[in-house]
């Protein structure tokens, strides 16, 4: 997971060192490198849930990064998690699913989300 944040410019942030931050807000998932805007980061929420969500968040509006235990796979593959505190009042985005077809169908998933996110 070093290697990983190493890659991305989190120059200007900083390493969690415990305690409730009162201008960041956590979210913990598994950070990706955004594929286009090297500016922004995706986090996938409960990647190994049933129903994981992708997040995008500018690097600008994260604070404090925080590693925590790796999630396992069946098949014992590790998949590295961070928790990112991020910026009170920043903007991130979050990708619906959907169904393609004639009319589409929405998953539906953005009171749960929020809910998940409530309980943080």
């Amino acid at each position: 997971m070093k290697s990983y944040l190493e890659m991305l410019p989190l120059s200007g942030i900083a390493k969690y060192a415990g305690g409730k931050k009162k201008d960041a807000i956590p979210f913990a998932g598994y950070p990706r490198q955004h594929p286009s805007d090297k500016k922004n980061i995706i986090l996938v929420y409960d990647p190994l849930g049933p129903h994981p969500t992708v997040i995008e968040f500018k690097l600008d509006d994260i604070l404090y990064v925080e590693e925590i235990p790796s999630a396992v796979t069946e098949e014992g593959e590790g998949i590295p998690m961070i928790k990112l505190w991020v910026r009170r009042g920043a903007h991130g985005v979050i990708l619906e699913p959907f169904e393609v077809n004639k009319p589409l169908q929405f998953a539906g998933k953005s009171q749960e989300i929020r809910d998940r996110f409530l309980e943080l």
